[in-house]
């Protein structure tokens, strides 16, 4: 009988390594799960994104799907070090421990010329990535029935408050990917059924999605008539770093803010069919949430 593949994944913490995690479980993968603190009887590696990781740790492993970064960094000189430098290491034991195929979880905030320092790190960490010959996936919004994530978060409130604060005008365009279709996206690259080229994609529907119609599309979903309070989004934008220069921990950093006022103007879709991902359009009347 036939060991199962084993597939690494850093980030199996987060909403989107979770869902990865689930779907390549489903589909017959075992899974290393690489993270900071590994939880007594579970197949798992202790790591942390900025530390050394040796090729020993990752054998046996067939394919590695990268998701983690650390949002802790707040300046320039650290986010290198932490997310870039650390997930070139990671790469090079990957290869140097015969791992066939790397999947690099991207995001839809990296382009050239983006604003926030989370794409600018991204974008570096891609270019780690393919010069290791990875699979480069920029995910747009990632939903799902499952309540994590940003989609999550934003469901959570709506279904709780009658009065919703929007960031600026709500003209801000979001592109939605379900995670169905991004497991089955990476799991068949993982697996060498599908050698897309270019090795970066974008995963999502290229239908655009304005961030106050999406917030209202959500709500009629749930049943909810929510009013929406339009706010200044640099003000907000100034609360929020005045309040990272005194130090205090919070959700939504300020970075987070520009990345999301300042959005890919021009995703490239092209490449999809071509590749194998077909993303399905957004419908909220059919998740259940």
């Amino acid at each position: 009988m036939n060991a199962k593949p084993l597939c690494a994944i850093t980030g199996s913490n987060g909403y989107v390594g979770g869902c990865l995690k689930q779907h390549f479980i489903a589909r017959g993968w075992d899974v290393l799960e690489l993270t900071r603190q590994p939880k007594p009887g579970t197949r798992a590696v202790t790591f942390h994104l900025g530390g050394d990781i040796s090729a020993a740790a990752l054998a046996g492993v067939t394919a590695l799907v990268h998701c983690a970064y650390d949002f802790k960094p707040l300046k320039w000189a650290e986010l290198q070090a932490v997310n870039v430098a650390g997930t070139e290491k990671l790469f090079q034991a990957a290869r140097a421990a015969g791992v066939r195929r790397i999947i690099c979880i991207s995001t839809i905030s990296a382009y050239e010329g983006c604003r926030s320092l989370y794409g600018r790190a991204k974008l570096e960490i891609e270019q780690s990535a393919q010069k290791h010959d990875a699979l480069v996936i920029r995910p747009g919004l990632v939903y799902g029935s499952g309540p994590g994530g940003m989609f999550g978060k934003l469901a959570a409130q709506i279904q709780k408050s009658n009065i919703i604060p929007m960031i600026g005008d709500g003209s801000q365009i979001q592109y939605l990917v379900h995670e169905a279709e991004l497991g089955a996206f990476a799991e068949k690259y993982a697996a060498e059924t599908l050698t897309p080229e270019p090795r970066l994609i974008t995963a999502a529907n290229d239908q655009p999605w304005p961030f106050k119609k999406l917030l209202q599309q959500i709500a009629r979903g749930l049943g909810r008539n929510p009013k929406f309070i339009p706010l200044p989004w640099r003000l907000v934008w100034a609360g929020l770093k005045g309040a990272e220069t005194a130090g205090l921990r919070l959700n939504f950093r300020s970075d987070s803010l520009v990345s999301l006022m300042y959005q890919n103007p021009a995703p490239d879709f092209s490449p999809n069919a071509a590749a194998g991902l077909v993303c399905r359009p957004f419908e909220m009347d059919k998740l259940r949430l």
